[in-house]
């Protein structure tokens, strides 16, 4: 058996085909208005959660009316949108099916070489289960789709991805999954792009966070690192928090919560998911090189009345503006995880329903530009303040972020000082 062989035999069972219809308007020709009608859309997805939690491109589920799964096998379900980003174009769905679904073996893209041999699997043009084959052409490719969409840092293949491809894995020889794929470049010959798995799974994890999904709360912020599986790492525990009363402490290593091994910080969310309020749940660390076993509580999310609010003159001009809470956050964060800037603002809390959310914007993200303007500190964001009556004429504008190690722009909506109609 050859690894290519080996490689989709371990996957195929945890690739998906998604169907769905999607509404779209003709457009209008003399004398006559635009049509709305339905046209079929189709992509693949990667189960990455035994419940049936499935990864995939947010553009293969966005606007569809229906989204149907159909397994390896052939069975259909009815999936769920769970959560999606409209920045990376991922989303997560979920399909519920009587027994547990076969999961895809999740590698890294950080130690992947130029020339190395990949394989595509997905639902291309419908055809379900295709294979393709090829090399890693580029590593780093930024890619422009439209005036609001751009893909940073792909992984470029001659590997053929077609539509439909979209959301489905990139494997290596080793029967990982480095890559998921997206299709970008319609038509183009020997050019396939594929999203880095690192990158990918950093999202999925904000996705399936048992605070966005549960309204629950453990308090532990992971060390984010690129490489090789192993123990996570604890970078951070908040104060009061269900992690700090279990005696979780920063530099622990977490090996296993309840009874799924931790080898990657979406392991902590999945180990919580589908928890109560009150379960006490078992957490193995390593802390000096002694194995410890502690409990951590469920605990609900504290209430909208003790969530961050604006404060002061400046958070409430930028929460009426942008729709956010911003903080300063140094330079030296920022040249920590490779991003060469002065410095940012960092998101403390997103108004629901604002252009921000809408365009995906989450807490911990950092804003480092508005515009042609940066907004490396207060007094940068102030300037852009006293510009917003006359951005706010253009409609909107771009904005760009710092999330993990990625650099990631949007298009924002400011609002005027005094319109009280788009907040």
């Amino acid at each position: 058996m050859t690894p290519i062989v080996r490689a989709v035999r371990d996957n195929a069972p945890a690739v998906v085909n998604i169907q769905g219809q999607k509404p779209v308007i003709e457009p209008a020709a003399a004398g006559r208005a635009g049509v709305q009608r339905e046209v079929n859309g189709m992509g693949t997805g990667v189960v990455i959660d035994p419940r049936g939690y499935i990864l995939t491109n947010n553009h293969v589920v966005d606007a569809v009316r229906q989204i149907n799964v159909t397994l390896e096998g052939g069975q259909v379900y009815i999936a769920q949108l769970v959560a999606h980003d409209l920045v990376t174009d991922l989303a997560v769905i979920r399909i519920r099916t009587p027994q547990p679904l076969p999961t895809i073996n999740i590698g890294t893209s950080s130690d992947l070489m130029t020339g190395e041999t990949v394989v595509a699997l997905g639902n291309a043009y419908g055809y379900e289960h295709t294979v393709t084959c090829g090399i890693i052409s580029a590593l780093h490719r930024n890619v422009q789709v439209n005036e609001t969409q751009q893909y940073l840092d792909l992984i470029q293949t001659d590997a053929s991805i077609n539509p439909g491809n979209s959301g489905g894995p990139l494997l290596n020889l080793d029967g990982k999954m480095v890559g998921l794929n997206v299709a970008v470049r319609a038509g183009a010959q020997g050019i396939g792009f594929a999203i880095p798995v690192d990158k990918a799974i950093e999202v999925a994890t904000q996705l399936m966070s048992v605070e966005r999904l549960e309204s629950q709360w453990h308090g532990i912020t992971p060390l984010l690192v690129e490489g090789p599986l192993g123990p996570v790492e604890v970078a951070r525990v908040d104060r009061e928090s269900p992690a700090e009363q279990g005696g979780l402490q920063k530099g622990d290593e977490i090996r296993q919560i309840g009874t799924l091994a931790i080898d990657r910080p979406l392991d902590i969310e999945r180990a919580l998911l589908g928890r109560r309020v009150g379960d006490r749940v078992p957490v193995v660390v390593q802390r000096n090189g002694e194995e410890l076993t502690l409990d951590l509580v469920v605990t609900a999310r504290p209430s909208r009345q003790r969530e961050p609010q604006p404060v002061g003159d400046f958070q409430l001009a930028t929460w009426d503006a942008f729709g956010l809470i911003l903080e300063p956050e140094p330079a030296g964060t920022l040249r920590n995880r490779g991003v060469p800037l002065d410095g940012g603002m960092r998101v403390v809390a997103v108004r629901p329903g604002s252009s921000a959310a809408t365009q995906g914007v989450v807490k911990g993200d950092i804003l480092v530009q508005i515009h042609r303007w940066y907004t490396t500190s207060e007094e940068d964001v102030k300037f852009v303040l006293s510009k917003a009556e006359s951005v706010a004429r253009l409609g909107s504008v771009r904005f760009d972020i710092i999330r993990g190690n990625e650099r990631f722009y949007g298009q924002l909506a400011l609002v005027a000082p005094g319109d009280t109609t788009r907040r």
